[in-house]
This record gives C-alpha cells, structure tokens and sequence, in this order.
C-alpha cells in the first residue's frame, strides 16, 4: 500500500472519527480538518457546530493528530445556500446534502487540503472508490452497508475528485463502526447520528424558510377542482407530503369517491389521508389526492437536467437501476440516449412521488454512474 498524507474532514461525528483512526492505522500522515459552513444562526440550539468542533477536537486529541478550523461560510452560501433558495422559490424540493458535496466537501475541501499538502482527502461518508484497470477511470461504489449507503449523495464527483478521496467506512457497517470507536476510547463513540443539514437542523421547517421566502396563500384542490382549504404558499410543500396540510376531515365525494373504492379503499373518505400530487405555481394552486396510491403520484417515467456522470461521459442507453430520493431501493429503468446534460428514464414499476428538484441517479449494480436534477415527471393515466 502507498501511503500518503491524508487530510479527513472531521465533522465531530463518529464515521468521520474512525476513518481518521483507520487510515492512521494503515500508516499514513494524518491531519484533520473541521469544516465551519454556517453563520447565520450558530448560536441556536438547531444548528451544533460549535459542540462538533468540540468533538471533533477531543477526537484529534485521543488520536494524536493536528486539527485545524477551516470556514467554509461565505462558500456554502454563495454556491449551495443561494441555489437552496432558489430551488424552492421556484417549487422545486432541492437536496442541499448534494450541492455541498460537489461544491463545499470535495471542492472547497480538497483544493485547501491540496495547499496543505495533502496528496489524498477522506470523509466518514458510507460509499468505495475503486480504479477500474481496464477503463483507467474512478469508479464510485455503494457503500458496503446497504441501509447507510451514501452514494446517492456523492453522485456528483468527477474523476479528479474521485482520484483524490478515500472513504475507508464504505467498507464497513456501522455497527462495525461503533464497535470500533468504542474499543479504542473515542469520546463521541455513541453520539447520535446527525440527521440534518447545518442551517436546518431539528427546527421546524416552514419556520425555517419563513425568514427567505414570501408566503404567498392560494387554494388547495381535489382532482374534482373543488377547492377543500388554503395553502400557505406553494414553496412549503413537496409532491407527496402527507402532514401539515391543514385539510383532515375532509370526504372524497362522487366519482372520486368511487375512484377510491375501485382502489380497494374500502371506507374512503375523512378517513383516508391527502397527499400533495401536484403544484400549479401559474395558478398558485395546490393539488392534493387522497390515497397514497392516486394515479397523480405514481410516474413511469422522468426527465432529468444538469446530469453529472462520474466517468466524465454519459453511459450507454440500456437497462440500469436508479433512485429518485434517497432512501429508495433501486428502481429498475431503462435510460434512453442521455447527452451529457440532460436524460430520460423509463420505469418497469411506476415511481411514488418523483419529485422536481431532487436527484435522479443511475446505478449499475454496485456502480453509481451520476445523475441529474428532476426536472418532471410524467404521471399515470386515470
């Protein structure tokens, strides 16, 4: 093995933590850095930087390697929270998570590291990097644990970043993570996993974006056009929400009402949950349906824009795997001729609630290949 000077994002996490022991162990120049990428608010009990960094320091510490506090801030703004922004001003539900990857942890990271002298970078990210010797490309690979598989997350690296990172926990489960920690006295061995991104956090949510986006109320519709309550803004809303639409008790009627028995659900009505299907933002109409089945939320088929392809080269037309969110199983799909921007798949099962703004990314077996933004989808027939 060559061994080299390693820079690891510490995010005073417990992956991020034994990845710095391990490749420690296998004998390389470790050097930690914490990544700083809010501001706005750190002071709140929603966003932990501050206690991270403390732990992430008592990590460095029992290790017995350098950490150094990088702000990333003014980054994170201009290239992931301003298009957050715009995203959803626009309708669309954007995943932040991927946009940071590209831009913050594998670009604004890795060039620093790069001036540090770092030959390598590593994250506690759940996904393997493998050099295909018969193409000479980086190949990003699943995680070997299939329930904290990140790949999804990471669909957007190119072949230089690929070539520059090491996930040494892809290799692992987590409990075999744990264990890890644990066994050699790490101080946040039984943190709890962080469940949102930073600006975020555990905080309500359309309190959140209050602050950025105008509430602008309109009419929430059936499939029938009866209008049955009030949205606060189509912002605050993503395809297939079920809570928080403010319209329980409220019965299906008519033919809708024998659409939903024709469905087999049976005692249809007050009783059987509403889920947004569609946003009219023209008309700044809500469209909601009752059932999780409702042909509006089922879609064959998507198109897909600002496509990344981790080989740098859009893959063959043919038979794949795919998920349009992140906790899916793979989907197969068959992907059409796909320029190096832009694709289309076709489902063998329609997709649930295939959402604008999130990412539709390609697998061939264990092999992420990239992926792009939804741009639509199409629905079922009624």
């Amino acid at each position: 093995m060559t061994l080299h000077r390693v820079v690891v994002g510490l995010s005073g996490g417990v992956d991020s933590a034994v990845t710095a022991h391990l490749l420690k162990q296998q004998g390389h120049e470790v050097v930690g850095i914490f990544m700083k990428n809010w501001e706005d608010d750190d002071d709140s009990e929603y966003c932990s930087s501050n206690i991270d960094f403390v732990d992430a320091a008592a990590v460095a510490d029992v290790l017995g390697i350098e950490i150094e506090h990088v702000n990333f801030a003014a980054d994170y703004k201009d290239r992931v929270f301003a298009e957050f922004v715009r995203e959803y001003q626009a309708g669309r539900t954007p995943n932040p998570d991927i946009l940071c990857n590209a831009e913050i942890k594998f670009k604004s990271f890795l060039d620093h590291a790069m001036r540090l002298g770092a030959e390598k970078i590593a994250t506690g990210h759940y996904a393997r990097v493998r050099l295909n010797a018969a193409t000479g490309r980086h190949e990003l690979l699943k995680g070997l644990d299939a329930s904290k598989d990140q790949s999804y997350f990471l669909h957007r690296l190119h072949q230089a970043q690929l070539a520059k990172t090491l996930f040494p926990v892809g290799e692992l489960h987590k409990t075999e993570v744990r264990r890890i920690a644990q066994e050699i006295g790490l101080p946040n061995a039984k943190k709890k996993d962080s469940t949102g991104i930073c600006f975020i956090g555990e905080r309500p949510f359309r309190e959140f974006l209050n602050r950025y986006i105008a509430k602008e109320p309109g009419p929430i519709k059936d499939p029938t056009g009866r209008t049955i309550g009030q949205h606060v803004g189509l912002s605050f809303y993503t395809l297939g929400q079920r809570q928080g639409l403010g319209i329980g008790g409220i019965k299906a009627q008519g033919a809708e009402m024998k659409e939903l028995r024709a469905r087999g659900l049976r005692g249809a009505g007050e009783h059987t949950p509403w889920f947004v299907a569609r946003k009219d933002m023209v008309k700044n109409i809500l469209w909601v349906v009752q059932g999780h089945d409702h042909p509006w939320l089922l879609s064959p088929q998507l198109q897909a824009q600002d496509a990344s392809w981790c080989a740098g080269i859009p893959p063959a037309p043919g038979a794949y795997a795919a998920k349009t969110r992140y906790r899916q199983s793979d989907a197969a799909c068959t992907l059409a001729d796909a320029p190096q921007t832009a694709f289309a798949l076709d489902f063998s099962q329609a997709q649930w609630a295939v959402t604008p703004g999130q990412s539709a990314v390609l697998y061939d077996g264990e092999v992420c290949l990239g992926g792009g933004v939804i741009s639509a989808a199409s629905a079922l027939p009624e």
